[in-house]
């Protein structure tokens, strides 16, 4: 039986007949799948069948924390959001952090399982160990922060945390958001889900204390990861200053900051208007998570011009989507988005992209002024592009055709525009142009969540760490082995115990996997060695890699958009890259291989029986692909 570094329940929610249960969390699901993205991703592939209606009531999603969240781990405040996903069809997982996770552990839960769907709109207030579903009717409607108070003033308790939807999840918006104060679970449309369950938000007290089996072992471990924290030549002395916004300088010298619907790469310059400079002239403080002494998001407060009074938190992909993406080199008129999407619950990337695509639709006459209310949408009108955030969310006008993101807008508007959408498997593509950093491009083909820089980020191209190797950010050879150990590594050590990912690529790439052993064996009582954890990651990803097959994804879905793969860049840093077709089926074979997959990326049965997965064997060989 657990008895460390996990609560030791699951409270699994029924909506449809209101029932409320504990389960206890199997010690063998801890020890093969750790916790957050592993529990999530395991009950999805074992709770939900293929074809389930991502937006029907047999669909459910689960929030999972990990076994170093509540403990006095740093930055390990986090939680992952997993379902299958409205807007891709596949796999939708994402990562949030603040005190919310940390909470649920106090509470008295390591996980959660939402299923069915309420008769009418209810939140779950859970209170340590107890758990009860309240009415929401009144909720209904109201924005994200609106809502969080309201549910505060209701408990008597300001202490409260809570994760909502606004009203674009409640309208079903494919590219809806889950927001837990000023952190959201963005990606894949995971607030259209808890939106169609007609559950407006979860909230959660608790004042329980999280085991740990060794202290000595843990703050051992703890004083390691603090030592490399301590050490690393950016952490503190630029990250915990200036947070991801420091990003812009390095991806524009690279010439892989994509601007204009990623028509622009490396010859529109917005520096001066978005980086480092200009967001410290916005700056008034900083957040952190729970147990994090970092205190990476900055907190930025427009005083003057249209948008006076505007406080975000803009990291540095919102500042691609709304800026470098549509042109926008206003970074109040960011602030503003930021602050919007926060407040009617939407995914600020795909939100940005897009508007971006929209933009370049209305630049080439695709789009009028009779599509778009009268707004003159051309690249750089930060106006029409803040405008056009609330019409996304209530699906008014032209929002209708772009809330559901780019793949589906592009399908409604034909005309050729499938070129110029930017998504992988329907996920609009986050602030790095791939054709400068191609191993970056193959995470993006092979992501189980689609084009989804988080799941294996190549920092050895980003910011030319050499680990596990210097690596040639042009070259194509080596980069399936590269993506696979990208992917793996930040699966285990970021998504399942759940860590920030950010000390991945600033603190401890060195020595991630140890790092992350010993954590949570000191935590847990475990025995993992460092390959232990890259196989938890390598178990997750070839489990979720089934999950998308039997969904009906194929290689052919491995695929980067048309722009990537047939447009060199014009400028830059990377003047002239592109990614051929040729070169990403090279990529892929050697990705595939180095997986132990088939030519067609299925993973073989000699793969599955080594790590463990005899459930996906059995569901391959019902489809004839074993």
């Amino acid at each position: 039986m657990l008895n460390s570094g996990y609560m030791g329940k699951i409270l699994r929610v029924n909506l449809t007949n209101q029932t409320i249960v504990e389960e206890d969390v199997p010690e063998e699901l801890a020890r093969s799948f750790m916790g957050g993205a592993g529990f999530g991703v395991k009950y999805l592939f074992d709770e939900v069948p293929a074809g389930t209606d991502a937006l029907g009531p047999e669909n459910k999603i689960i929030f999972s924390t990990g076994p170093l969240c509540g403990t006095p781990a740093p930055c390990a405040s986090r939680m992952a959001v997993v379902s299958k996903s409205p807007l891709t069809g596949a796999v939708g997982m994402s990562l949030t952090g603040g005190y919310f996770p940390a909470e649920l552990k106090f509470a008295g839960y390591d996980a959660m399982i939402i299923e069915g769907k309420a008769e009418k709109p209810v939140y779950l207030w859970l209170n340590d160990g107890k758990a009860v579903l309240r009415p929401a009717g009144k909720l209904w409607g109201t924005t994200a922060f609106d809502c969080q108070q309201l549910i505060k003033n209701e408990l008597s308790d300001q202490n409260v945390r809570i994760a909502c939807v606004g009203p674009a999840g409640e309208l079903l918006s494919k590219i809806a958001a889950i927001i837990n104060e000023n952190h959201a679970a963005g990606r894949k449309g995971l607030g259209a889900v808890m939106g169609s369950k007609n559950l407006k938000a979860i909230a959660v007290r608790g004042h329980q204390t999280v085991p740990v089996a060794s202290e000595d072992e843990s703050k051992k471990a703890r004083a390691q990861m603090l030592k490399a924290m301590n050490e690393s030549p950016v952490l503190y002395s630029a990250f915990a200053n200036m947070g991801t916004p420091m990003v812009v300088e390095a991806t524009w010298g690279l010439g892989i900051l994509p601007s204009k619907n990623w028509s622009e790469t490396g010859t529109w310059d917005p520096v001066e208007g978005l980086g480092v400079e200009a967001n410290a002239a916005k700056h008034i403080g900083s957040e952190h998570c729970y147990k994090c002494p970092v205190s990476c998001s900055q907190l930025k407060l427009v005083r003057t011009g249209p948008y006076a009074g505007t406080l975000s938190v803009p990291e540095y992909e919102t500042i691609y989507s709304f800026g470098s993406q549509t042109g926008v080199d206003n970074l109040d008129s960011i602030i503003a988005a930021d602050r919007l999407c926060d407040e009617l619950g939407l995914d600020t990337i795909s939100t940005g992209v897009a508007i971006g695509f929209a933009m370049e639709l209305y630049e080439k006459g695709i789009l009028t002024k009779n599509d778009t209310d009268g707004m003159e949408l051309n690249f750089g009108n930060h106006k029409a592009m803040v405008n056009l955030i609330s019409k996304i969310a209530y699906r008014q006008g032209l929002g209708a055709v772009l809330t559901d993101g780019v793949k589906a807008a592009s399908a409604k508007i034909g005309r050729g525009t499938e070129k110029m959408a930017i998504h992988v498997k329907g996920l609009e593509l986050p602030g790095y142009d791939v054709r400068g950093a191609k191993a970056h491009g193959l995470n993006y083909a092979t992501s189980y969540t689609g084009g989804d820089h988080n799941r294996g980020y190549a920092f050895q191209e980003i910011f030319g760490i050499p680990i596990p190797a210097m690596v040639d950010r042009f070259a194509v050879e080596g980069k399936g082995k590269l993506t696979k150990w990208n992917q793996d590594v930040r699966t285990a050590t970021c998504d399942c115990p759940p860590m920030c990912a950010f000390l991945l690529d600033m603190a401890v790439p060195a020595m991630a996997t140890q790092n992350a052993a010993d954590m949570i064996n000191g935590v847990t009582g475990f025995n993992l060695t460092a390959e232990d954890v890259e196989r938890i990651g390598e178990r997750v990803n070839n489990l979720a890699r089934v999950f998308n097959i039997r969904e009906g994804f194929t290689r052919n879905d491995d695929i980067l958009p048309e722009r990537i793969l047939t447009e060199p860049l014009k400028e830059g840093g990377s003047k002239g890259q592109y990614i051929t077709r040729e070169e990403l089926n090279q990529m892929l074979d050697e990705y595939y291989i180095d997986r132990g997959w088939s030519k067609e990326g299925v993973p073989t049965r000699q793969k599955l029986q080594d790590l463990g997965l005899n459930n996906a064997i059995v569901e391959l060989q019902k489809m004839g692909l074993l």
